[in-house]
C-alpha cells in the first residue's frame, strides 16, 4: 500500500510526463508543417492556421475538461483524453490534403487540454503552501515543445515528416499505458455533487479571472506562438537549416517550460502579484528591441553616401529570446499562483477559463503573424504585436493592483456556495 507522500511523487511524476508528451504533439506541425507548407505552395497566414489549429481545440476544451475534473477526477479525464488522441496523431502521417491536415489537427489538438486536466489533478494532492511549487513541476511539461524541436527534425531529415505522427501516436499510446498504472484517484478531492454546472461557471462573471486570461495570453498564448513560429522565423530571417533552426528555437523554448518549476516555488515565496509585475516588465523590454526590424540606411556626409545597417544579429537576437522565455516561464506559473491563493476551491474551472483564453491566444497569434508578414513582409512585425499586448497587462495591472484603483472590483462574486 503506497504511503500519502508515495502517492503524491508518482501522480506528480506521472502526470508531468504525460503533460509533456501532449504539449510535444500539441506543437507538432510547428516542425512537420514547414514542408508541408513548402509540399502543398501555402502562404505565410495559410501556414499560420496550419500551426495554430490543434491550438484552437486544445484551448475550447480546457474549460470543460477543466469542470469534469473538478467532478470525476483527474485520472480518468487524463487517460481518456490521451487515449482519444492516439488514432488522430498516427492519420496525420497519411494526409495529402490542406483541409485534411486541419481537421484531423482539430483532433489533435485536444492532446493541449491537457493542461487544466492536470493541474486540477495534481494541485489538490498538495497542501496550499505546496501548491505553487507542484504546479510549477506540473508545468515544466512545456518543455514537451522542446522535445520536438530536438525530436522532429531529425526524424524528418532521416525518414520524412511522415515519420513524426507515426512516432508521436505509438508514444502517446505508451504514455497513457504508464499514466494509468501508476498514478491515484482520491474521491475527496472531487467537488461535491450538489455544486451545479451555472455554480462553477460564476466564475465567468468574476471581472479578476479576466485579468488573470490577460496576463495569461501573453505568458502562455505567447510562449505558444514562438513554439510554433521561430523554426520558421530562424529558417526566413537568418537563413538556417531546419535542424540549426530548431535547436536555436529550443533555446527558447526549454528554458522556459523547464523553469516554470522554479517560477511555482517563487511564486509561493515573494507571492503572484510581485512575481507577475516584473514578468511583464521584462517582458515589454525584450520585446521593444526584438521589434525593431533589419535596416539599411543611406546617410548622406560631406565624404559621400555612408551606408550603415541596423538590426539584430542572431546572438543578440537568441539572447533576448532566451530571456524572454525565462521571463514567461516565471509568469506562466505566477498565474496559477493566483488561482490557488484565490480559488482553491474551484481550481479546475478556473484554471480551464485561464488556459481557454491563454489558448486562444496562442492559436490567434500565429494566424496574425502570419498574416502581418504577409502585408508588410518585416518578420519583426510579430513582437511589435506582442509588444502592444504587454503593454495592456502592465496597464490593467498597474491600475487594479499597483493602485489598487477601483476601476475593477475587488470582491470577487460567490462561486461556491
Amino acid at each position: 500500500m503506497a504511503t500519502q507522500t508515495q502517492k503524491q511523487i508518482s501522480v506528480l511524476s506521472m502526470s508531468t510526463l504525460a503533460f509533456t508528451v501532449c504539449f510535444a504533439v500539441w506543437v507538432m506541425f510547428s516542425i512537420i508543417g514547414i514542408p508541408i507548407k513548402t509540399s502543398l505552395g501555402l502562404n505565410e497566414t495559410q501556414f499560420g492556421l496550419l500551426a495554430a489549429t490543434p491550438i484552437l481545440t486544445g484551448s475550447l476544451f480546457r474549460l470543460p475538461l477543466g469542470m469534469l475534473t473538478d467532478k470525476v477526477g483527474g485520472r480518468i479525464v487524463f487517460f481518456i483524453l490521451m487515449m482519444s488522441t492516439v488514432i488522430p496523431i498516427w492519420l496525420i502521417g497519411y494526409a495529402t490534403e490542406y483541409w485534411q491536415f486541419l481537421v484531423l489537427g482539430l483532433f489533435v489538438g485536444i492532446a493541449g487540454s491537457s493542461f487544466s486536466v492536470g493541474i486540477a489533478y495534481v494541485a489538490r494532492w498538495f497542501t496550499k503552501q505546496r501548491q505553487g511549487f507542484a504546479m510549477g513541476i506540473f508545468g515544466a511539461g512545456n518543455a514537451g515543445a522542446a522535445v520536438t524541436k530536438f525530436v522532429a527534425p531529425s526524424l524528418v531529415v532521416a525518414y520524412g515528416w511522415q515519420s513524426v505522427p507515426h512516432v508521436y501516436a505509438v508514444a502517446m499510446l505508451i504514455m497513457a499505458i504508464l499514466f494509468w498504472m501508476f498514478t491515484y484517484t482520491d474521491t475527496g478531492h472531487h467537488v461535491s455533487s450538489h455544486i451545479t454546472i451555472k455554480q462553477q461557471l460564476a466564475a465567468l462573471k468574476d471581472p479578476n479571472v479576466w485579468k488573470l486570461c490577460q496576463y495569461y495570453s501573453i505568458v502562455f498564448g505567447g510562449y505558444v506562438a514562438l513554439s510554433l513560429w521561430m523554426t520558421k522565423y530562424y529558417i526566413t530571417e537568418y537563413g538556417f537549416n531546419m535542424q540549426t533552426a530548431a535547436l536555436l528555437a529550443a533555446i527558447f523554448v526549454l528554458p522556459s517550460g523547464v523553469i516554470r518549476a522554479m517560477g511555482g516555488w517563487l511564486s509561493d515565496k515573494v507571492g503572484a502579484h510581485r512575481l507577475t509585475w516584473w514578468v511583464m516588465w521584462v517582458s515589454w523590454i525584450c520585446l521593444f528591441l526584438l521589434s525593431y526590424p533589419q535596416t539599411e540606411m543611406v546617410i548622406q556626409t560631406t565624404k559621400g553616401e555612408m551606408s550603415l545597417h541596423l538590426g539584430l544579429n542572431v546572438w543578440v537576437f537568441t539572447s533576448l529570446l532566451f530571456i524572454l522565455g525565462i521571463a514567461w516561464g516565471f509568469g506562466k506559473a505566477s498565474v496559477f499562483k493566483y488561482i490557488s491563493d484565490e480559488y482553491p476551491d474551484n481550481i479546475g474551472v478556473i484554471s480551464g477559463v485561464v488556459g481557454l483564453i491563454g489558448g486562444l491566444g496562442g492559436f490567434s497569434l500565429p494566424i496574425l503573424f502570419g498574416m502581418i508578414v504577409d502585408l508588410t513582409g518585416i518578420n519583426s512585425g510579430i513582437f511589435m504585436l506582442m509588444y502592444g499586448v504587454v503593454w495592456v497587462s502592465l496597464i490593467w495591472m498597474y491600475l487594479t493592483e499597483v493602485r489598487k484603483s477601483p476601476m475593477i472590483k475587488s470582491t470577487a462574486p460567490d462561486i461556491l456556495e
